[in-house]
């Protein structure tokens, strides 16, 4: 009885509650932002890298998720139908390159469908660039190029222009994002989450998270924006996260089920809102519900949203609403609020004691310097591009565009990625730059064919080019020329400057002389190819070609060459007698610390020479007779082991060393070597480390090329904890000075560096680590080449470039010649019977009025023919105000002259990623009042508006401006 009692029991249980009447809850998400009330914005995003532990492919398809569950395109097919189920529900999409791989996928009435969404506010499409670049490594340009990519596309789509900045994840942030980046393409404000966690809390208890950031002295506050740093993180507040399978509560509001708590959530949602209220200013706070690859199954999020918003604005003590980063930083700006004055860099980063996210600076070398490579090649290609005339049927320069885009992103120059990755991003600049090589290739030919000249039946020159010259390896001059046959060497300038430089090319016969455009003979100079850099190129020719080189080159053939602004000289190459003061055997001289020889040798053939110690090996000083400068320099390598604490190692991102270690070179001798154009100094400073020093004639710095193998070895040291907070990310170059120099050195990539003593400069050139820093990666920074099963740890071959100045002379120097490190001369080759070239072909060609130049203070950073025919231009003024006394000046750009091969119809002053018209979007603007700052702020001195007859752009310092051009 007592059993049969308990089913009796059990059933009457179960019979109440099939009688309970079925109750559908319709939840109320219609609330908009109550003044008076504490107002939490629920934004709802995802955070969707274009590669870091999956390739961008993977990520979008989901593939290889034994690495990572994540698939983009469920995140893009999820959204869709959450949003429908509910007009107030809103979501914000980021990243171009994922967006516009989804796009292409959809059917026409999907694609109609995603238009109302984003037409009616639901859907917003925010920072709108291809990737959501990093901050410390890529050139100012690239990240130019990557958003305007991003910004154009959803202009032509959808009608509409980004308004929010969301950099939400790079490590560390610069000024440049705020005013170039953000102001300058006409956003309202700039949020993101990585500051230095010192900062953060500091920034906590003055309530100055959220700033208005005017990160340019020159523009000042006609190019400041909002900015807020996030309380934490981009991520929801803790125990706030619905992806399916997180372990948040839910709100669990159905009364007849067990653990109904929807007080408790209630309760900790308004604690949670109240809490960041304590450090935010205005009532109005910003809620980040979502984070990396979220919203695969959109719905979990969504419905737990629903609950708390109906439920909390039942509770009526704080406002929930579906909010965008544009709906929040509207309602800011509507409090009329005063904000903290923010000037400076967010670098470097930290994110707890001991761990600086410094590291990555250097990260990955060699990636850097092929991403600023291809940066400056995709520059000038595209110049050449529309010099010739755009062909839709033939090759373009996207997919170099679309590589380049995808490079800028946190993880991929950055160096941060899992190396299968990496690889990746190498993979797609590779196919690129032959895509775009076509182009150069093509165009070249069509420029140099002269009409007038040639029979319509001759064929087309057949240029190529070498992109491995870094390596000493290039085919196409490493050529036979005892035939008869010239080597014709095209030379093209991508700057708005003539110009003028040394041009070295590897040859296999020192019997060989160069003459110009014009037939004249010129000087040249054989420089010896050495065992060190043959080592080199035959290794890593076999890596990238899977082939030894055919010939074995004995020289550098050097020589001085020149081209007009957006133009080119030819040279050619035939066999000859070289003169005596070019024969290499002659000039060769080695200096042993054994042997009783002159211990201080002066080298360089101009005005610069650099002093070496012959007994140590080393230099020791810098001479310029021209300027007068007259200094000790001191240059020595040393290398950092890495922290392998078991708390906190040194990696990818973290820059954690165990001790600095000094390098004694080893007992080897320094070999000299002298000419009439440079003279080279050869060091081994030991099994690892091989550097050239060469001093130009005509020049008036010194370069550095080195080369250094991954080598990596165990070291028994006490921990230490050195320099690795003082450490920035070196983009251009850095200098110090004192009472009456500078001293300055420009990089070829971006790279870490510091000054941690007075006086001194210091720059981190490669890293191998045996450890991951536990940032995520899990996987240690550890580089190999691999040839024949043999693997090896990777070589970079890199260049840095010196010089000292007198005060306040230097900054010509490190902004003109920056010009050129980025945008080198670029090489075409081809070969021709006898002397018949410069009757069937253009020699010397200006692609701008040939009695014009360009002003010394700027540079066309832009030239691009776009598809519709319009031509993109963009210029840019080189100088801050008051950096250089002569050039940190309004300057004056004429068209006509720029454009003296065309006529001009129409100029439209754009926006700096050229999606919406400059006059619109300076309408649009919001005027953010700055905390104890005057009522009337100086005005700012920019270039006016551009006269339609004249055609006269003007530039202020620091200054770039954007045009589309319609031509008859």
């Amino acid at each position: 009885m007592a059993v049969h009692g308990a089913w009796i029991l059990i059933l009457v249980t179960l019979m109440s509650i099939w009688c309970v009447e079925p109750k559908y809850i319709i939840y109320n998400t219609t609330s908009k932002i109550v003044p008076g009330k504490l107002n939490v914005h629920l934004v709802a995003h995802t955070h969707d890298d274009v590669g870091w532990l999956k390739t961008v492919d993977q990520y979008y398809v989901g593939s290889n998720n034994s690495i990572q569950g994540a698939c983009v395109q469920n995140v893009l097919d999820s959204i869709v139908p959450a949003l429908l189920a509910d007009k107030n529900r809103k979501f914000i999409y980021v990243e171009q390159a994922f967006f516009q791989r989804w796009w292409r996928d959809q059917s026409e009435t999907v694609q109609e469908t995603v238009k109302r969404l984003i037409n009616s506010g639901q859907l917003e499409l925010i920072n709108g660039g291809m990737c959501m670049h990093d901050e410390a490594a890529p050139h100012y340009i690239d990240m130019i190029d990557q958003t305007t990519l991003g910004h154009r596309f959803i202009k032509q789509e959808f009608n509409i222009t980004p308004r929010i900045g969301w950099q939400i994840d790079p490590f560390g942030h610069s000024a440049v994002q705020a005013y170039l980046l953000s102001a300058e393409v006409g956003f309202d404000s700039l949020f993101f989450a990585r500051i230095d966690y010192q900062d953060r809390a500091k920034r906590k208890d003055e309530k100055s998270l959220e700033v208005v950031w005017r990160g340019s002295k020159s523009l000042g506050s006609s190019s400041q924006i909002f900015a807020g740093a996030f309380p934490e993180n981009y991520e929801p507040p803790s125990n706030f996260y619905y992806e399916v399978n997180d372990d948040s509560p839910i709100v669990q509001d159905n009364m007849e089920l067990f653990d109904y708590n929807v007080p408790q959530r209630v309760n900790e949602f308004v604690a949670a809102a109240l809490s960041q209220a304590n450090i935010t200013r205005t009532n109005h706070v910003m809620w980040t519900m979502g984070t990396d690859f979220k919203y695969q199954y959109a719905h979990t999020w969504f419905r737990q949203m629903d609950k708390f918003i109906h439920y909390v604005n039942q509770d009526g003590r704080v406002n929930a609403l579906y909010s965008t980063p544009s709906i929040y930083t509207d309602a800011k700006y509507a409090t009329n609020e005063a904000w903290p004055l923010k000037t400076d860099d967010y670098f470097p980063y930290a994110d707890r004691i001991n761990a600086y996210w410094t590291g990555y600076f250097t990260s990955r070398p060699a990636l850097k310097g092929y991403v600023r490579t291809m940066s400056g090649y995709y520059l000038a290609a595209r110049q050449l591009e529309f010099l010739k005339g755009r062909s839709k049927a033939g090759p373009n320069t996207d997919y170099l565009a679309d590589a380049l885009a995808l490079a800028q992103h946190h993880d991929a120059v950055s160096g941060t990625s899992k190396q299968h990755v990496a690889n990746d991003y190498a993979k797609r600049l590779s196919i690129g730059y032959e895509e775009a090589a076509k182009v150069v290739e093509t165009s070249l030919a069509s420029i140099t064919r002269s009409s007038s000249k040639t029979d319509s039946g001759n064929k087309v020159t057949m240029f190529q080019q070498c992109l491995l010259l870094n390596i000493s390896y290039c085919p196409s001059s490493e050529v036979d020329l005892s035939n008869g046959k010239n080597l014709v060497v095209v030379v093209y300038n991508p700057l708005g400057w003539k110009r003028e430089d040394i041009i070295r090319i590897p040859v296999i016969d020192g019997n060989v002389i160069v003459k110009d455009h014009r037939g004249n003979e010129i000087e040249s100079q054989l420089v010896p190819l050495l065992n060190a850099s043959l080592a080199i190129r035959n290794y890593y020719s076999m890596a990238y070609l899977g082939k030894f080189p055919s010939v074995t080159p004995k020289y550098w053939l050097a020589f001085s060459a020149s081209a007009p602004p957006l133009g080119l000289n030819t040279y050619f190459i035939s066999s000859g007698k070289q003169k005596a003061t070019a024969a290499p055997s002659k000039n060769q001289v080695v200096y042993s610390s054994k042997e009783k020889q002159k211990d201080v040798i002066e080298v360089g053939p101009g005005d610069l020479k650099l002093v070496f110690s012959a007994k140590q090996r080393k230099l020791i000083g810098y001479i310029n007779s021209r300027t007068k400068v007259k200094e000790t320099v001191r240059q020595s390598y040393s290398f950092y082991t890495g922290a392998t604490d078991i708390k906190q190692a040194s990696g990818a991102y973290i820059f954690l060393p165990n001790g600095t270690n000094s390098l004694k070179p080893d007992h080897q001798a320094l070999t000299v070597l002298r000419g009439p154009i440079l003279d080279e100094v050869h060091q081994r400073i030991n099994s690892w480390i091989y550097q050239i020093t060469r001093v130009y004639k005509g020049k008036e710095h010194a370069e550095f090329e080195f080369i250094i193998r991954n080598y990596r070895k165990d070291w028994n040291l006490d921990v230490n904890q050195p320099v690795a907070g003082n450490y920035y990310p070196i983009n251009l170059g850095m200098y110090v000075k004192d009472d009456d120099k500078e001293l300055s050195v420009l990089v070829d990539r971006s790279m870490g560096g510091a000054s941690i003593k007075d006086g001194e400069l210091e720059l981190m050139l490669h890293r191998r680590l045996l450890h991951d820093d536990g940032r995520g990666v899990a996987e240690a920074l550890n580089e190999t080449v691999c040839v024949q099963n043999k693997c090896s740890g990777l070589t970079i071959v890199g260049k840095y470039y010196l010089r000292i100045d007198p005060l306040g002379e230097a900054a010509k120097w490190r902004r003109s010649f920056g010009q050129e490190i980025y945008s080198p001369f670029l090489l075409a080759f081809t070969q021709q019977e006898g002397d018949g070239w410069t009757n069937s072909h253009v020699s010397s060609f200006s692609g701008i009025d040939p009695s014009y130049v360009l002003p010394d203070n700027v540079a066309m950073i832009t030239l691009q023919e776009l598809d519709n025919g319009q031509v993109l231009l963009r210029l840019a003024h080189l100088y801050e105000v008051g950096e250089d006394k002569d050039l940190s000046v309004m300057a004056s750009v004429q068209l006509k002259k720029v454009f003296a091969h065309k006529k001009i119809n129409k100029v439209t002053e754009m926006s700096l990623s050229a999606n919406q018209g400059r006059v619109e979007m300076e309408k649009k603007r919001l005027v953010w009042k700055v905390k104890g700052s005057p009522e009337e702020v100086p005005k700012v001195v920019r270039g006016g508006p551009v006269d339609p007859a004249a055609l006269v752009v003007e530039l202020a310092p620091m200054e770039i401006r954007t045009f589309v051009i319609d031509f008859n």
